[in-house]
């Protein structure tokens, strides 16, 4: 077997292992690649590995390449988006005609600009129902063919500033941010400090796309608190302070069903104030940790957490700022010589 024909077998092997049973015969038809026949010839409740067998002689009858397994790949991962980790990145910068930019011209001119900027390079893009255009990406060097094992995911909304990665490495993003600026007719590209293993709640929380709560004629908590209440009402005044506490966590996470990030990341870079410690005080180096939150529905957590009394309300911008700014990664930072903080997005 030839080195081309050996990665076709290795990335059908690993695609094979990697659908659950259950899915392949559904992402199978989708594949345009095999015959009427050829499908029906397919036992799905043989092992995964003469499924394999199977595939790799149908493969080689019709004299498929590694890129058509790779169009096998994408139809699979696009229809499992929530998948690997995700990151959000937001465009900067907009052009007088980046709000023209269409599929056509957008696919040509990405293809182009990554073509030129690395010799061996292979591509696929595809438009989704939900007007996503799904990039697949297998890089190589000026030395190598392209690796279809290790492929970056891009994922771009066309008339929108917002794109979303997978699989990236630091060699290939400054390569890949110039493509995406120059295609799709911004200036510039910044990290949105948002990442998650669900695209869905991401796209969802930089698009703003949940159910979102504005203030309403609630009391605010400090008039609640100055309030005399006799004994009569305590039961009345409990069910106002619910329903209060209920308002401003819908307020700071939003109601309904959240988008479902994993976690969310606080790097503090503030001086230690502590009097009785003078030595870690006195020290002109600030003090640095990181702090995470996880949980496998953050938001929802969070929302609970505030809505039964466990946490306090308002809610703290820390906090709050997760779906306010649409990030889940902070870097804390000394605003001047007080003791109040900024939050400031890592520029890293």
């Amino acid at each position: 077997m030839g080195s081309m024909d050996n990665t076709v077998k290795r990335l059908l092997e690993r695609l094979v292992r990697r659908i659950p049973s259950r899915m392949l015969k559904t992402t199978l038809d989708k594949w345009s690649r095999l015959t009427a026949t050829q499908r029906q010839s397919i036992d799905y409740t043989e092992s995964k590995w003469a499924l394999t067998e199977k595939l790799l002689a149908i493969c080689e009858e019709n004299e498929l390449t590694v890129k058509h397994i790779a169009e096998l790949e994408m139809i699979y991962v696009i229809e499992n988006p929530n998948l690997g980790m995700w990151h959000a990145f937001q465009l900067m910068d907009p052009q007088d005609d980046a709000h023209s930019v269409e599929l056509t011209q957008f696919k040509e001119q990405f293809k182009s600009h990554l073509s030129e900027l690395i010799r061996h390079v292979s591509i696929k893009i595809k438009k989704h129902t939900d007007e996503a255009v799904w990039i697949r990406i297998a890089w190589g060097d000026t030395f190598s063919r392209p690796n279809h094992l290790k492929p970056t995911y891009v994922v771009h909304y066309l008339q929108t500033p917002y794109v979303f990665l997978s699989s990236l490495t630091s060699k290939q993003k400054p390569l890949l941010s110039q493509a995406l600026v120059l295609s799709t007719r911004y200036q510039a590209i910044k990290d949105a400090n948002l990442s998650g293993r669900k695209l869905t709640a991401i796209r969802d929380l930089l698009m703003k796309q949940y159910l979102q709560v504005f203030p309403t004629k609630f009391p605010s908590p400090l008039a609640e608190r100055n309030r005399v209440v006799s004994n009569l009402h305590i039961e009345k005044e409990q069910a106002g302070s619910a329903a209060n506490r209920h308002q401003m966590a819908c307020e700071a996470f939003g109601d309904g069903l959240l988008p479902q990030l994993q976690s969310a990341v606080y790097k503090l870079e503030t001086k230690f104030r502590d009097h009785t410690n003078k030595t870690m005080t006195e020290r002109d180096e600030p003090f640095r940790c990181v702090v995470k939150f996880a949980s496998t529905n953050l938001l929802e957590s969070l929302r609970h957490s505030a809505s039964s009394g466990v946490a306090s309300t308002p809610v703290t911008p820390l906090l709050s700022s997760v779906p306010l700014k649409g990030k889940n990664y902070f870097v804390i930072t000394d605003n001047g010589p007080g003791p109040s903080s900024q939050m400031k997005p890592s520029q890293k």
